[in-house]
């Protein structure tokens, strides 16, 4: 697990903020995300980071 939480740490870092705005408005999972643009626009990157990477690491556990 330790392994796939990093390739997945590594990922997220990886992408633009225009591509972690768009996963977090589409993202379709356990965890019920409901943001708008103009709220993710005020963001900071890292936290737009930490939310795409929670969500991500909710769907991992799930399917693991």
């Amino acid at each position: 697990m330790s392994g796939d939480f990093e390739k997945l740490c590594s990922e997220v870092t990886a992408m633009s903020r225009n591509e972690i705005k768009r996963k977090l408005l589409h993202f379709r999972g356990k965890v019920k995300i409901d943001f708008t643009e103009t709220y993710l626009d005020n963001m900071t990157l890292d936290k737009l980071r930490h939310v795409l990477l929670a969500a991500l690491s909710v769907e991992s556990r799930r399917h693991a």
